[in-house]
């Protein structure tokens, strides 16, 4: 059964390194994927873009292709955007079989044990934890213990049950972030190519970020 992957994040704004890393992440998986926009992360400051304006640049970044969607349902749910609550309503949807992958960067697979009833993303999902080549995670000892008796070498082994497995997932690393690309914004700056043009045709229109719309 073909697996369904998840990643999540604040996409504020989106950019090419969430594209990139999403889309590898998919075809290493042979997996449709769906990137959720959290509405209040617990784990970081409010994000400088209103949600239906990460939302809507999102959604305009993944206009042309068919593996990769935009879900707004963290969007829709109040108070804080628990990766709990959204892996049980996932799994309601989609039944008990079907693989589920949660993909997590190396740096927050390694405070995993920080997060909202932790243990129980186990029960729901895979994880598959997104590292750069030749990238090896030190852990604390409740997740080491979980690393490595969970963790698997193959994305085959996946397929093989619907959740309660660790795979790390090589991905291309690319010196991108959001906060960088809203300091350029903030210097007058254009982050032409490191976002996509139809994401910042809306920062331009819109005056997200304090961006004044101007000709290219």
């Amino acid at each position: 059964m073909r697996p369904l992957a998840l990643l999540g994040g604040t996409f504020d704004p989106i950019h090419v390194g969430h594209l990139r890393v999403a889309w590898e992440a998919a075809e290493a998986l042979n997996a449709d994927l769906w990137m959720l926009p959290a509405s209040v992360p617990p784990h970081r400051a409010a994000p400088g873009a209103s949600a239906a304006q990460r939302l809507a640049m999102l959604e305009a970044a993944l206009l042309g292709q068919q593996r990769l969607r935009a879900d707004p349902r963290e969007l829709r749910r109040s108070g804080p955007s628990y990766t709990i609550d959204t892996l049980c309503e996932v799994r309601a949807e989609i039944g008990p079989q079907r693989p589920l992958v949660l993909l997590v960067g190396a740096d927050a697979f390694a405070g995993l044990s920080t997060w909202h009833r932790w243990r129980e993303l186990f029960d729901h999902a895979h994880i598959g934890v997104l590292t750069r080549p030749g990238h090896g995670g030190v852990f604390e000892a409740e997740l080491a213990a979980e690393w490595f008796t969970r963790r698997v070498a193959d994305a085959g082994a996946l397929r093989e049950a619907p959740a309660g497995r660790i795979l790390p997932i090589e991905v291309t690393p690319l010196d991108v972030s959001a906060s960088a690309i809203r300091a350029l914004l903030a210097e007058g700056r254009s982050p032409r190519y490191l976002v996509p043009d139809a994401a910042l045709a809306i920062i331009e229109r819109e005056g997200i970020y304090g961006v004044r719309e101007k000709n290219a």
